[in-house]
């Protein structure tokens, strides 16, 4: 047992520290080989923040803990909007100057939607999967499209700053993306092993261990990253990387999970975990696209995003104390 927390403490700090060295990598790498700031933006930062997500539930699906590996991706979504996006509203207000990513939150609505009817059954097949990596594939070749037509759009300009601000040789960030995915990988490993081993030995399922400690740490890299961009008044980046994060955990993560291997779907995760992430987004997409005005995430709605986190979390601890 004691083994097995600090290989869970260790797992989330390398996972963290590995993810943000991959980012760096990557985005440095994208650069040099010409990549426009809003394609890094989506694609290369919205990947590189999800790694985490995505290699921990592969892991949770190859060793056959399907809890574990929906917990973390659902779990992670809630966590992007209700926990990052209400510390940094309350912060500082988020505003959304940025055409493209308005159009991004409808699309972020309906892949939640389309989500929860793949659930019904309880059952994700790799045919459920393909449907998955199917839309996932589509929604990225619109967003390159809609991304290529928005020429001087506020959210590029922010991850172009950012860009010269992370400028690297391009021999320091080839070598960063690949330590950086090494220890991902290792990392990921570590923790799935712990986290699985802390829920037997304590007698709870991993679907809560997913949705709470696993959760919580590979969401760390988009409160660490949304932190700072709010601090540079980087409002649109700091949104668009939860935005573009919960599309791949949805789509790319849930789907390589089921793909590895189908998962069997606890009720609780389409009536309690999928509403809640749904009825969060829907939040969200009320709350950014600014149907009577500017999109904007005010101190009081950050506030009430915190709230649900918090009475979701503690709820979600208190199973543990009972079972």
């Amino acid at each position: 047992m004691v083994l097995a927390a600090i290989a869970i403490v260790i797992g989330l700090a390398l996972l963290v520290w590995s993810a943000d060295r991959f980012v760096d990598g990557a985005a440095a790498t994208a650069n040099h080989l010409g990549m426009s700031p809003l394609l890094i933006g989506m694609v290369i930062i919205g990947f590189g923040t999800s790694a985490p997500e995505m290699v921990v539930s592969a892991f949770a699906a190859l060793d056959g803990n399907p809890g574990l590996a929906l917990g973390n991706a659902y779990g992670s979504n809630i966590a992007n909007i209700a926990l990052i996006l209400g510390v940094v509203a309350l912060i500082k207000p988020i505003s959304v100057d940025s055409a493209f990513l308005r159009k991004e939150l409808p699309v972020l609505t309906v892949i939640t939607v389309l989500a929860g009817l793949l659930l019904v059954d309880l059952y994700l097949s790799r045919w459920d999967a393909a449907v998955l990596g199917l839309v996932f594939a589509v929604s990225m070749g619109w967003s390159i499209y809609s991304g290529l037509k928005a020429k001087g759009d506020p959210y590029a300009k922010e991850v172009a700053q950012e860009a010269v601000a992370h400028a690297m040789p391009l021999g320091k960030a080839l070598f960063w993306l690949s330590l950086g995915l090494i220890l991902l990988i290792a990392s990921s490993r570590l923790l799935v092993w712990g986290a699985v081993s802390v829920a037997q030995f304590m007698g709870i399922s991993d679907l809560v261990i997913g949705l709470t400690v696993v959760a919580i740490g590979t969401s760390l890299p988009e409160l660490a990253s949304a932190l700072a961009a709010v601090r540079k008044n980087e409002h649109d980046m700091a949104l668009g990387n939860v935005v573009g994060s919960n599309i791949f955990n949805t789509l790319a993560v849930v789907g390589i999970a089921a793909g590895i291997h189908p998962l069997e779907v606890d009720p609780l995760v389409l009536y309690r975990d999928w509403l809640l992430m749904t009825v969060l987004t829907l939040a969200l997409f009320v709350f950014g696209y600014g149907f009577w005005a500017q999109g904007r995430i005010n101190r009081y709605e950050g506030a009430i995003l915190l709230s649900v986190y918090v009475a979701y979390t503690a709820y979600l601890v208190s199973t543990m104390v009972r079972a």
